[in-house]
Parts: structure tokens; C-alpha cells; sequence
């Protein structure tokens, strides 16, 4: 058995929720439990004393448990077993693939815990108090079973602050350089481990990225590009792609990266892609391909109205800047706005813009990045493909 430090009782409302499959129980549900270290496995009871199995218990935020397991034990070599897991199954998905996620946390029944490969570096996130504390355990078993160069962690989201916890970027194994190249579809890529946006680059995107390539045709705009995910996949198989983005770093870093790779026909601009999607409809500009891959308009359910505004507006735009017969690739990354209201947001796009619109394909994050079944937070990514009518 694992090292038990604790037992904690739950609601029935926390009881119900554990039986469905959820991986958090929160606060509100949990009776306060004495004496028990932050960051414990503790074992989990229901309101008559039935087990229901471990988990991670944070004292400070509001998801109170990670569940690990549900039943009556938890082996030891949990933690072993389930990394080398997540390894072999992008072994089956990614292989070969320089960039992507090795363990997606409550995807890989490892809550809270990230670990991203590019090439020969690894970048950990620990975003709760029992990963954090599992840590030096944590890096032990990369470097034994991956052998890497280096080990960064990326630990500055927010999600530590909620757990008590130091917001810090720093070295764990090795040495890690300031950027490092890695090949995704074909495209050399510049990647800055230690100041990129998520852990350097949208890996959840890059399936979507290839995918987009099947499509994309003509004269393509790229917004909210960053460093040119989308455009630059593309880029070797249509007439033209315009990359634009707020940030005057990842204007210049997709310049260079099109520079490197050859890609005379990619035009990066910095500017608000609100502001400037207005000023190429206001200037008559038509392009083939559109595809919008913005930030999460909604980090939280309050957000949602707002955001859905913000979706609705960029999809209009998009659309009437689409010549018939033009593909749309729109996204989004906000775990609270659903897919069918996602959808819905489109379609009444559609609609105030006065066009006819079919849905070719829906798709989500990459396949190393798992969506637990009747988990909704773990189905975040959306991306539709729709084609503009003749």
C-alpha cells in the first residue's frame, strides 16, 4: 500500500460525485479534517464510513481532493506504473513526435501533474500540494526513464497561488537553454521553455495545426497566431498566410521562424485582431482561409456571457472576410463554454453575417492531451472546420 496519512470524510453530494467518475471533490464537501499534512494521500470515506477511496488532499484550495483511486487499495508504485503508462500511450499517438505532452494530468490519472517533451528537455508542472510535494520523486522517474538533457519547471500559473504555493520557473535536472528548436510537421520551431506562453508552445493545438494543412488554400489569415501554429503548417501549400498577433515577441520570434524555414509568403503583423479583423472588412480584404485560434475569452463561468460576445464577434468578422466556397478554423479554449454552445455562438454568427455555413469536421486537443469521459473540464479544446457556401 501507498503511505495513507489521513482520512477524510465527504458529503453524500461528494460521495455521489467520486462514484460518477469525477476526479475533484471540493470544499464544500469534505468535513475538515485534523492533523493532516498538506499535499497527504489521505483516504477518502463516505458520510457512513464506506470507502471510496485516495486521494490528494490540498488544505488551502477549493478542490479539496484529487482522487487517485477509487477502491479499497492503492499500490505503492502508483505513481511508477501510471508515468510509465502515460508514456507508452504516446508512444502509440506521438511517436516520433519531438513535441508533446507526456502526462496530462487527471487524463493520465495523475492529477494536477504536467510533464511537456521538446526533444531532449522536459517541462514539469506541479500544480497542486500533493504533486508538489511528490516533486524530487517525480524528476527521479523521468530521468530514469527518459534520460533527458535538462528539466524545467513551468511552475507560474495562477492554479498555484490557489494552492498555497510559490509561483516560480527554475532548473530541476540538467541545463536547459533559452530557446530550443523542435520539428513539428515538417516546421522548424523556436521554442523559449523558460518565458513562452503555457510551457513554450500550444501542444494541445498541434494535431489541429497538420489537420488544418488538409484544408487551408489561397490567401489565409492567422489570428491570434502567436508564433504561427496554424500559418505556418500551412504556409507550403497555399498562395499566401498573414500571422497576426498582439505580442511584439511573437510577431518577431513566428518572423524568424519563417525565415528559417524557407517560407517567403508568410507576412507577420502585430496588431489587435479585433481591431485590425474590423479594418480589413471596413478595406473590402477576402481571404480563402481564416482560422482563429484566440486566448480563453472565459476562465471562469462568470466570464461566460462576456466571452460568448467575444466569440460571436471574431466568428462574425471571420466570416465576412471568408470568399465563398472558403474554409473557417475557429477555436476555443475555455472549458466553460461548452461545444454545443460553442457551435451555437458560430451558427447566430453565421447568421448576422449572412452566410450559409456547413460543418466539415469537429475536433478537439491532441490525443496526448486525454479527455476523461463525463469530465467536462478535461474537454476544453474545440475546433470547428466550416466551409463558407458557394
Amino acid at each position: 500500500m501507498a503511505t495513507i496519512e489521513g482520512q477524510v470524510r465527504v458529503s453524500h453530494k461528494g460521495a455521489a460525485r467520486i462514484r460518477r467518475g469525477h476526479p475533484w471533490v471540493f470544499r464544500s464537501d469534505v468535513q475538515p479534517p485534523r492533523g493532516v499534512p498538506d499535499g497527504a494521500v489521505v483516504e477518502v470515506t463516505g458520510p457512513r464510513g464506506v470507502k471510496l477511496g485516495f486521494a490528494f488532499f490540498s488544505s488551502r484550495s477549493e478542490i479539496c481532493l484529487r482522487m487517485l483511486e477509487r477502491g479499497e487499495r492503492l499500490a505503492d508504485d502508483f505513481l511508477a506504473v501510471r508515468l510509465a503508462s502515460a508514456l507508452a500511450w504516446r508512444e502509440q499517438v506521438a511517436t516520433g513526435t519531438e513535441a508533446c505532452r507526456l502526462v496530462h494530468g487527471e487524463g493520465d490519472r495523475l492529477p494536477s501533474l504536467i510533464v511537456d517533451r521538446y526533444g531532449d528537455y522536459l517541462v514539469v508542472q506541479t500544480l497542486s500540494q500533493g504533486t508538489e510535494r511528490l516533486k524530487a520523486e517525480i524528476v527521479g522517474r523521468l530521468v530514469e526513464n527518459l534520460a533527458p538533457r535538462g528539466i524545467l519547471e513551468r511552475n507560474d500559473p495562477k492554479a498555484r497561488a490557489l494552492e498555497g504555493l510559490e509561483r516560480r520557473v527554475g532548473l530541476l535536472y540538467g541545463e536547459v537553454p533559452e530557446t530550443v528548436e523542435v520539428i513539428e510537421g515538417g516546421v522548424r520551431l523556436e521554442v523559449d521553455l523558460w518565458k513562452g506562453q503555457k510551457t513554450g508552445l500550444f501542444l494541445d493545438q498541434r494535431e489541429n495545426h497538420q489537420a488544418a494543412a488538409g484544408y487551408a488554400r489561397g490567401r489565409v489569415l492567422d489570428a491570434f497566431a502567436y508564433n504561427g501554429g496554424f500559418g505556418m503548417q500551412v504556409a507550403a501549400r497555399v498562395e499566401q498566410v498573414t500571422l497576426v498577433d498582439a505580442s511584439a515577441e511573437a510577431v518577431a520570434r513566428a518572423q524568424r521562424i519563417a525565415e528559417q524555414n524557407g517560407l517567403a509568403n508568410v507576412l507577420c503583423r502585430e496588431a489587435n485582431a479585433f481591431d485590425l479583423l474590423r479594418e480589413l472588412e471596413t478595406t473590402g480584404e477576402r481571404f480563402s482561409t481564416v482560422i482563429l485560434d484566440p486566448p480563453a475569452f472565459a476562465k471562469s463561468r462568470a466570464a461566460v456571457p462576456r466571452a460568448a460576445r467575444g466569440y460571436k464577434e471574431i466568428n462574425l468578422r471571420g466570416l465576412k472576410l471568408l470568399a465563398p466556397g472558403g474554409f473557417l478554423i475557429t477555436c476555443s479554449c475555455s472549458h466553460h463554454v461548452h461545444e454545443a454552445d460553442f457551435e451555437t455562438i458560430v451558427a447566430d454568427a453565421a447568421a448576422d453575417a449572412g452566410v450559409s455555413v456547413t460543418l466539415v469536421e469537429k475536433r478537439r486537443q491532441a490525443r496526448d492531451h486525454p479527455v476523461l469521459l463525463g469530465v467536462p473540464e478535461t474537454h476544453y479544446l474545440k475546433c470547428l472546420v466550416l466551409r463558407r457556401g458557394d
